[in-house]
């Protein structure tokens, strides 16, 4: 079993029935892997869910998803970890945006795969990414 965490590109399709993505999850989550999103990416969903013309729809659709997938609160060591996070890259030169490195740290901390089309984890050490979306 492989637990995923969804950044908010892998989990805004989870609202469109026919799309491929929510396909593969919904297909993954009944042989055993386990998927879960972190606050932030939650919040990024709703606001761009409330700013489609089918908001609506996508909200009712959510509704029915939200229960099949966890989710992880952030909390004192997910942004002291965010925050060293991004200390740390910038001092190598890279940026992270904060509810990126928010993201990274629950990944981290619970030893969880990003599902991610966002390059810039790449430079998250020790960070597992998979892009299920190319």
């Amino acid at each position: 079993m492989t637990r995923y965490l969804l950044d908010t590109n892998h989990l805004s399709p989870l609202v469109s029935v026919g799309h491929p993505l929510r396909q593969r999850i919904l297909a993954q989550r009944r042989r055993g892997d386990d998927f879960a999103l972190p606050v932030p990416a939650l919040t990024e969903l709703l606001y761009g869910i409330h700013l489609t013309l089918r908001a609506v729809q996508n909200l009712a659709e959510w509704q029915r998803l939200q229960h099949s997938l966890g989710l992880y609160p952030i909390n004192q060591l997910e942004a002291e970890l965010a925050a060293e996070l991004q200390t740390s890259l910038r001092r190598r030169g890279w940026q992270l945006a904060t509810v990126d490195a928010l993201i990274a740290a629950v990944a981290l901390r619970h030893d969880l795969t990003l599902l991610t089309t966002d390059g810039d984890f790449a430079a998250v050490p020790g960070l597992v990414c998979e892009n299920w979306l190319r």
